[in-house]
Protein backbone atom coordinates (compact mmCIF):
# COMPACT_ATOMS: atom_id res chain seq x y z
CA UNK A 1 0.00 0.00 0.00
CA UNK A 2 3.28 2.36 0.63
CA UNK A 3 4.59 1.80 -2.66
CA UNK A 4 1.23 3.09 -4.48
CA UNK A 5 1.62 6.30 -2.38
CA UNK A 6 4.94 6.80 -3.92
CA UNK A 7 5.01 5.59 -8.12
CA UNK A 8 4.44 8.56 -10.09
CA UNK A 9 5.67 11.34 -8.01
CA UNK A 10 8.33 14.24 -7.89
CA UNK A 11 10.95 13.17 -4.88
CA UNK A 12 11.60 16.35 -3.43
CA UNK A 13 7.93 17.88 -3.43
CA UNK A 14 5.68 14.86 -3.13
CA UNK A 15 6.91 11.97 -2.24
CA UNK A 16 8.69 12.59 1.24
CA UNK A 17 5.61 14.36 2.09
CA UNK A 18 2.99 11.27 1.43
CA UNK A 19 5.30 9.75 3.86
CA UNK A 20 4.64 11.47 6.69
CA UNK A 21 1.13 9.72 8.65
CA UNK A 22 2.81 6.33 7.91
CA UNK A 23 5.08 5.78 11.47
CA UNK A 24 7.44 2.90 11.74
CA UNK A 25 7.03 2.73 7.38
CA UNK A 26 7.74 6.19 7.14
CA UNK A 27 11.65 5.57 8.29
CA UNK A 28 12.31 2.51 6.19
CA UNK A 29 10.87 4.12 3.13
CA UNK A 30 12.25 7.59 3.34
CA UNK A 31 16.04 5.94 4.43
CA UNK A 32 15.74 3.91 0.87
CA UNK A 33 14.17 6.97 -0.95
CA UNK A 34 17.18 9.53 0.74
CA UNK A 35 19.73 6.43 -0.13
CA UNK A 36 18.63 6.31 -4.09
CA UNK A 37 18.31 10.30 -4.73
CA UNK A 38 22.33 10.39 -3.61
CA UNK A 39 23.00 7.47 -5.55
CA UNK A 40 21.36 9.69 -8.62
CA UNK A 41 23.35 12.75 -7.77
CA UNK A 42 26.58 11.13 -7.21
CA UNK A 43 26.75 8.10 -9.59
CA UNK A 44 24.65 9.75 -12.77
CA UNK A 45 24.81 13.03 -11.88
CA UNK A 46 21.08 14.03 -12.16
CA UNK A 47 19.74 16.67 -10.22
CA UNK A 48 17.77 15.45 -6.76
CA UNK A 49 14.92 18.17 -7.64
CA UNK A 50 14.00 16.49 -10.52
CA UNK A 51 13.67 13.19 -9.80
CA UNK A 52 10.77 10.97 -10.08
CA UNK A 53 9.98 8.03 -8.26
CA UNK A 54 9.30 5.61 -11.86
CA UNK A 55 8.70 2.36 -9.62
CA UNK A 56 8.52 1.27 -6.24
CA UNK A 57 7.63 -2.34 -4.62
CA UNK A 58 8.20 -4.75 -2.02
CA UNK A 59 9.38 -8.43 -2.34
CA UNK A 60 9.49 -11.08 0.06
CA UNK A 61 12.78 -11.78 1.23
CA UNK A 62 14.09 -14.57 3.06
CA UNK A 63 12.63 -16.20 5.75
CA UNK A 64 14.80 -17.00 9.05
CA UNK A 65 13.03 -20.11 10.65
CA UNK A 66 13.06 -20.63 14.46
CA UNK A 67 12.10 -22.65 17.14
CA UNK A 68 10.13 -21.32 20.54
CA UNK A 69 9.82 -24.34 22.95
CA UNK A 70 6.63 -25.70 24.37
CA UNK A 71 4.97 -27.91 26.49
CA UNK A 72 5.53 -31.25 26.90
CA UNK A 73 8.75 -31.19 25.23
CA UNK A 74 7.30 -30.24 21.87
CA UNK A 75 8.91 -26.88 19.46
CA UNK A 76 6.58 -24.57 17.59
CA UNK A 77 8.13 -22.99 14.36
CA UNK A 78 8.83 -18.84 14.11
CA UNK A 79 8.99 -17.48 10.91
CA UNK A 80 10.78 -14.05 11.09
CA UNK A 81 9.58 -12.86 7.32
CA UNK A 82 11.65 -10.25 5.74
CA UNK A 83 11.44 -7.96 2.59
CA UNK A 84 13.12 -6.51 -0.09
CA UNK A 85 12.15 -2.88 -0.51
CA UNK A 86 13.15 -1.57 -4.16
CA UNK A 87 12.73 2.06 -5.86
CA UNK A 88 13.70 3.43 -9.33
CA UNK A 89 14.23 6.95 -10.30
CA UNK A 90 14.01 8.41 -13.78
CA UNK A 91 14.84 12.32 -14.76
CA UNK A 92 11.77 14.58 -14.68
CA UNK A 93 10.26 16.26 -17.84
Amino acid sequence: MVCGHLRGKSVEGHALSSLSPLGRLRRDWSKLLESAVANAESNHELLGDDLIVLEAYADEGPTIKRFRPRAMGRATPIRKRTSHLTITLTPGP
